[in-house]
């Protein structure tokens, strides 16, 4: 009987706009936090040749209810994944993690094919299969690596291996000159669905070097590796150090530019300041020079205040009406210059100087 596909199973797809943390979604069933503490493991997983197994008890498949209940903690569900894993990538654990996921009780064992044969049934690879035997190895969802797995599944593979279920994506495989290299274990009832991460794969990977490819060469270039270790001609070589003393002029005159820019909105910040300082000062100028020099300013009191007090310190005091009044001392007499005594005169004289004496004690009074 094949297990159901995708209502049981968790999705790993990425989703651009529902992405969380690390990529994960809401579908992937991980909590956003967790208590801290130590979940990973302190040794590789080992090679399939490095376990022994007990062959004296009989190989009897669990089928997939049994697995989805439950099976004993010494008989767990054998769970086997094979792949290529060059370029060992998140994609590739996903899909691990998937496969250990699939059952409550589940011991995972990963194949990876040899360099002969991906190099003959898919191509070249990147990482050499000691390299790709050991990137599986330190994924922390692995439980046992075997090297040199088969391109397509036997059943004395199976059984020798005591597998229960395999576990890939559900997208037919042609290989090997067949439509689905997976399609007898998918009609044994074997065959346990996966989902691919979108956006991801080991070729991606390869296209974006290869897109890029001048870029990761100069890059190299720069670290210390030499032209013959990267295949680089003798003029691409210099082409590409040309063109690496180009960038560094150019991210000089843009760091000059960005300079520059700064310190002209430090500028622009400064002058606005000083000329926002500048009129809070004049306007308080302004006022104070109003309230002193103003038409109705401190200055006008002032000098209102002092001609008052300077009136009135020049003008004579009238002497109050009920004041007694004193005799005016009587004006001296006329005399002639050049002479003691009084010249005699005329009673007629005399009535006339008289006359004129009380004239002239008339006006002084009126002055």
């Amino acid at each position: 009987m094949e297990p159901p596909t995708s209502s049981r199973l968790n999705s790993r797809k990425r989703r651009k706009d529902e992405s969380g943390p690390n990529g994960a979604t809401e579908l992937d069933g991980i909590p956003s936090k967790m208590s801290r503490r130590s979940l990973g493991l302190k040794e590789p997983a080992p090679f399939s040749d490095e376990v022994e197994i007990d062959y004296s008890k009989p190989y009897i498949r669990v089928t997939y209810e049994e697995a989805m209940r439950g099976t004993p903690l010494d008989r767990p569900v054998r769970v086997y994944a094979d792949g290529i894993f060059d370029l060992f990538h998140s994609g590739h654990a996903r899909a691990l993690m998937q496969a250990k996921n699939l059952f409550p009780n589940t011991y995972l064992i990963v194949g990876v094919c040899s360099d002969e044969l991906t190099h003959n049934f898919k191509g070249f690879t990147v990482m050499n299969e000691n390299e790709r035997y050991d990137a599986v190895q330190h994924c922390r969802y692995v439980d046992e690596v075997v090297r040199n797995a088969p391109w397509t599944l036997t059943p004395e593979f199976l059984a020798e291996h005591r597998i229960d279920f395999v576990a890939h994506d559900d997208i037919p495989y042609s290989s090997a000159g067949s439509d689905d290299v997976y399609k007898h274990i998918k009609e044994a009832g074997m065959f346990a669905p996966t989902q691919r991460t979108e956006g991801i794969s080991t070729s991606d990977i390869i296209t974006r070097i290869v897109r890029d490819y001048d870029v990761y060469a100069r890059r190299n270039l720069q670290r210390g590796y030499t032209a013959k270790e990267l295949n680089v001609s003798f003029i691409n070589e210099k082409k590409y150090h040309l063109q690496e003393r180009v960038d560094k002029v150019k991210k000089r005159v843009k760091d000059v530019e960005e300079k520059s820019k700064e310190f002209v909105q430090k500028v622009e910040e400064k002058s606005i300041d000083l000329i926002q300082k500048w009129e809070e000062k004049s306007r308080e100028f302004i006022g104070n020079f109003l309230e002193m020099f103003g038409p109705e300013g401190a200055l006008k009191h002032m000098l209102k205040e002092g001609k008052g007090r300077m009136l009135q310190a020049i003008s004579p005091k009238q002497s109050p009406s009920s004041s007694p009044t004193h005799d005016r001392s009587p004006s001296p007499s006329f005399r002639w210059p050049f002479s003691t005594k009084t010249p005699p005169s005329s009673p007629a004289n005399r009535s006339r100087k008289e006359s004129a004496v009380t004239y002239d004690i008339s006006e002084d009074e009126e002055d």
